[in-house]
């Protein structure tokens, strides 16, 4: 007499599982782009090119299908809140509230990882997309659970005890992500940034000569008139006033903003956003003699303009503009947030094309 076995329907932890859950450190992305690139403008357009990135490389290399997508920072000191666009991808954000020593967002993330592991056993696979030395516990005990672990991040960012527990098999290079373009972009600008910080140190340094010669020069001068006219050597003349920085100094205590170098525009979508920019230009042209056109809202608007492209699209195009000399992004304080602004290059020859109006930069 024959006996059969029944298996539960519910997959093995050792079984191949062709379902991943990701977690991403957003603010610990978004601050490392920051401060490794110098500033860049809207670092976290970068941000989000990396989670577009890992979700399609995910599934095109490792055949993994992102069932779950979280992201986690303490979003309000997020200048351009990225909710929207991480929410058009298929992201859930956790709002988590940091300090200015650290942010919560890997406890955050540690728990729904640990919920995720007991909750949703078909699950096989759990990315990281973060790299401090405190995941090393939870990596440890997915590890134990037999789930595939991958952790994403930028080697300088990556702890070194991480990646030793893991494997480098197991690791992301963050870099490898990015689409060539934008990583050239970064990179360019942080090239520009530290150049612009060696001349401006050494034009300091050559004021500081200087000045220091003319003092002494001055004090000379004046020790040389007294032994003429018969006076006893007196102490060294020294300046009543500090010497005052010259107008060059001043001007390179911030670098010079300037468009980047002009290419043509062929691209019908960049051409549309551009026309619809100057008109945008053109109507409040008579509100502020140089019009400055908030990003935010203008990307908003162009949502009519262009429907059928992606948030991140409509955003990547605003992008090439000004990496193309025809714009410029830039950051103004204001309350409670940042915010952006674009600016119109007038003197690009795509520009002089389809300027609908007589707007010229002062």
């Amino acid at each position: 007499m024959s006996t059969s076995t029944t298996f539960s329907a519910v997959p093995s932890a050792t079984a191949v599982s062709p379902y991943a859950a990701v977690f991403i450190d957003f603010e610990n992305v978004y601050y490392f782009l920051k401060n490794h690139y110098l500033d860049p403008h809207d670092p976290h357009d970068y941000a989000l090119d990396l989670v577009r990135a890992l979700r399609d490389a995910l599934k095109r290399e490792h055949g993994l299908d992102s069932l779950v997508l979280n992201a986690y920072a303490d979003f309000d000191k997020i200048p351009t809140g990225p909710q929207g666009p991480l929410y058009l991808m298929g992201v859930s954000t956790r709002n988590v509230l940091g300090t200015d020593h650290k942010n919560a967002a890997d406890m955050q993330l540690c728990i729904d990882a640990l919920e995720v592991l007991y909750t949703r056993p078909a699950i096989g696979t759990f990315v990281l997309v973060a790299g401090d030395r405190d995941y090393i516990p939870v990596l440890q005990h997915l590890r134990r659970q037999a789930r595939q672990v991958k952790v994403v991040g930028f080697r300088e960012s990556v702890s070194g005890d991480l990646l030793q527990m893991l494997g480098q098999e197991h690791f992301i290079d963050a870099r490898q992500l990015l689409p060539a373009e934008r990583l050239q972009a970064l990179e360019d600008h942080r090239t520009a940034r530290q150049q612009q910080g060696e001349e401006m140190r050494r034009l300091r340094e050559q004021g500081l000569a200087g000045a220091r010669q003319a003092a002494h020069a001055s004090g000379t001068s004046a020790a040389a008139a007294q032994a003429e006219n018969g006076a006893s050597p007196a102490a060294p003349v020294r300046p009543s006033q500090p010497a005052r920085p010259s107008l060059m100094d001043q001007l390179l205590q911030e670098p010079p903003v300037t468009f980047a170098p002009i290419r043509r525009i062929t691209r019908t979508d960049e051409r549309r956003v551009l026309e619809f920019l100057l008109q945008q230009a053109q109507k409040f042209s008579s509100q502020q003699a140089t019009p400055e056109i908030w990003a935010s809202p203008f990307l908003r608007r162009l949502t009519d303009v262009l429907p059928e492209l992606p948030d991140w699209e409509r955003r990547q195009l605003l992008n090439q503009l000004r990496d193309a000399g025809a714009v410029r992004l830039e950051k103004r304080e204001g309350e409670p947030h940042p915010f952006s602004v674009i600016l119109i290059n007038y003197q690009h020859p795509d520009v002089r094309e389809l300027n609908p109006g007589p707007v010229e930069e002062k």
